[in-house]
């Protein structure tokens, strides 16, 4: 049996549980189209559309068990799929709270209909989810024959809410270099941060840093992506580099993983040591968690970014900047914390992702010295304002990823200015109908769009 994730944005969560549990203690239904994102022998199912079923007209009384989904509806909904290429789910709810399962009437249907349904499907999984109060529950059908069921849920706002089949029981985490951070967020905690996947985008001075707090914390699996080796004149900045790193040219991903293993001996590390825009390399952080944007580059903006939204991770863009005026006196000394969320905070809306600069990367080296694109000094750059950024992003990352503090609207964000001694909260814009947030564009899509990938 395989194992697969079903990952919802929040509003399109809120939306269904008010649907499903109006407060009657009955059976109601609806069917979601998501997007399917194929990782081996697990899976991601990414919700894209909602549909609710209408009492007596979509969802009526069963002619074996208690109520289902009528045939026009279901018809309707199965050819939307197959046009979209998206997984069909068709979802109930039972009167229960934490815990959760198919009865043996919902087996059974999915044995009388979901072959049919296959063949309509043209390639496409189709399954169901059963709904708790507090859980969930998935039987997911494959083209090949074989099956899923839930691995987890991923409700992904500001914060991050997991529902699964039935409350962990897993062995409690032992190691006694995590008892006093245990102490705070509980043994539960801990095996949340154990099974997590985070992707780190750019190993240099502010994503050394987050993959050290990261391994600390007890993260128990990464995705390492940097193309680039140690310089002399990153030793100020990147955690645990060497001066005979810099000699050789150690890759910048060795390095952080280096410290990683230092500080959490059993983590698992992939490393990928080359462009993000690469579409392996892209599809590689598909699997992931969380993701953190800790290079500056435009395309990995844009490679990030479109992660974000199709396949529904959460993430976050951070990063130092400081500025001078054309007299060389300090204009702004910053630190940015800026979340990224699925529909949310997208760096195109907020036009953190320049077009420009974009197509002048897309060039060969020998084309931007022609075209005289390489007159641009290094940026400069500082310790101590990397740590505060990464600092931040890893914090929220704590907090909204273990649920540690309530789901707060709307998203922010999170902008140091040193040399005014302020920190300010932005509101960021969204565009209704971009193509890369909106439920227009690659929102949820997974696998059936391409990223915007070099090679893709």
């Amino acid at each position: 049996m395989r194992r697969c994730v079903v990952r919802i944005a929040r509003v399109d969560f809120n939306s269904l549980m008010q649907h499903l549990f109006p407060g009657d203690a009955d059976e109601h239904g609806a069917v979601l189209l998501a997007g399917y994102a194929n990782h081996g022998e697990h899976c991601a199912l990414c919700v894209r559309e909602i549909h609710l079923a209408r009492e007596g007209i979509d969802y009526v009384d069963g002619s074996v068990g208690y109520r289902a989904l009528a045939p026009t509806f279901i018809h309707r909904m199965i050819t939307r799929a197959r046009d979209e290429r998206l997984v069909y789910l068709a979802v109930h709810n039972h009167d229960s709270d934490t815990t959760v399962g198919f009865s043996r009437i919902d087996l059974d249907s999915h044995e009388r209909g979901y072959p049919a349904l296959l063949q309509i499907a043209r390639g496409m999984a189709v399954g169901a989810l059963v709904h708790g109060r507090r859980s969930m529950e998935a039987d997911i059908w494959f083209p090949d024959g074989t099956r899923a069921n839930l691995e987890h849920g991923a409700v992904v706002g500001t914060s991050i809410l997991r529902v699964s089949p039935e409350p962990d029981s897993g062995d409690p985490a032992s190691l006694e270099s995590y008892d006093r951070q245990v102490r705070w967020f509980g043994q539960s905690g801990q095996r949340q941060l154990t099974r997590c996947h985070v992707g780190i985008i750019g190993l240099g001075g502010v994503g050394s840093l987050v993959a050290e707090y990261l391994a600390r914390l007890g993260v128990g699996k990464f995705t390492l992506v940097d193309p680039d080796r140690v310089e002399e004149s990153n030793l100020s900045r990147i955690v645990g580099a060497s001066r005979d790193d810099a000699t050789v040219g150690v890759e910048k991903v060795q390095v952080a993983a280096r410290c990683i293993r230092k500080a959490n001996p059993d983590a698992h590390i992939e490393s990928q040591i080359d462009d993000v825009a690469k579409e392996s390399v892209a599809r590689s952080l598909t699997a992931c968690d969380y993701l953190f944007l800790a290079a500056d580059s435009m395309r990995a903006r844009l490679v990030f970014n479109a992660i974000v939204h199709q396949y529904l991770i959460p993430g976050v863009q951070l990063g130092s900047k400081i500025h001078s005026d054309p007299h060389g006196r300090l204009s702004d000394v910053m630190s940015a914390n800026r979340p990224v969320r699925p529909g949310r905070g997208c760096l195109w809306c907020n036009h953190l992702i320049d077009p420009t600069l974009l197509a002048q990367e897309a060039k060969t080296d020998e084309e931007r010295r022609t075209q005289a694109y390489g007159t641009e000094q290094p940026n400069p750059s500082v310790i101590t304002l990397n740590a505060v950024s990464a600092a931040h992003a890893v914090n929220d990352f704590l907090l909204d990823y273990l649920g540690l503090r309530p789901e707060h609207e709307p998203l922010h964000y999170e902008h140091f200015h040193f040399l005014k001694r302020s920190r300010m909260l932005v509101e960021p814009r969204k565009d209704a109908n971009c193509p890369e947030c909106s439920h227009e564009g690659r929102f949820g899509r997974g696998d059936s769009t391409p990223l915007p990938c070099v090679d893709g």
